[in-house]
């Protein structure tokens, strides 16, 4: 039986790592968990929902971060 999500694990999509890489579950749960504290005591409807896309986005690039495959050969100036 599926367990059930909270919006912080839904917006995330808690369950989809089709890589099975520890990194990307930790980052979702970690911002599931910031998502799901928002929501919990937020004060302001706005602020809230403005601060939830920016976790969930912030978690978008995290999980490329840690997903993404290093480059052949580093280009000129590139910060490493």
């Amino acid at each position: 039986m599926p367990h059930k999500q909270t919006e912080g694990m839904y917006r995330v999509g808690i369950d989809f790592n089709p890589g099975g890489n520890p990194h990307v579950d930790q980052i979702k749960a970690t911002a599931a968990a910031m998502i799901d504290y928002v929501i919990e005591h937020g004060n302001d409807a706005r602020c809230t929902a403005i601060a939830c896309t920016e976790i969930e986005s912030a978690a978008m690039w995290a999980v490329k971060s840690v997903t993404k495959p290093d480059r052949e050969e580093p280009r000129e100036n590139e910060v490493r």
